[in-house]
């Protein structure tokens, strides 16, 4: 019999609403808790390739079911996926 995970309560990294999820069935997203962004992205928008000690501190954040149809139905809706631009 698989192990069943207990649900917890958290906020979404995207909108921050709080929701219960199942840790092993929602979609994380990795997070450097310094920055408060994704590793290798910068607060101007900017990405470049993130260094080996900010992977290493990234943690991992839900993401909500809403925030994830959301970004499904962008993608969908768009032509090119987003892109960003990147350091020297």
């Amino acid at each position: 019999m698989a192990e069943e995970q207990i649900p917890q309560i958290g906020p979404c990294y995207a909108c921050g609403r709080a929701f219960r999820f199942d840790p092993g069935e929602v979609v994380m997203f990795a997070v450097d808790p310094q920055t408060g962004l994704p590793p290798g992205f910068s607060a101007l928008g900017t990405r470049r390739e993130p260094s080996a000690e900010e992977v290493t501190r990234a943690v991992e954040k839900p993401v909500c079911p809403d925030c994830v149809q959301r970004a499904e139905r962008y993608a969908a809706e768009t032509e090119a996926p987003p892109s960003w631009p990147t350091w020297p």
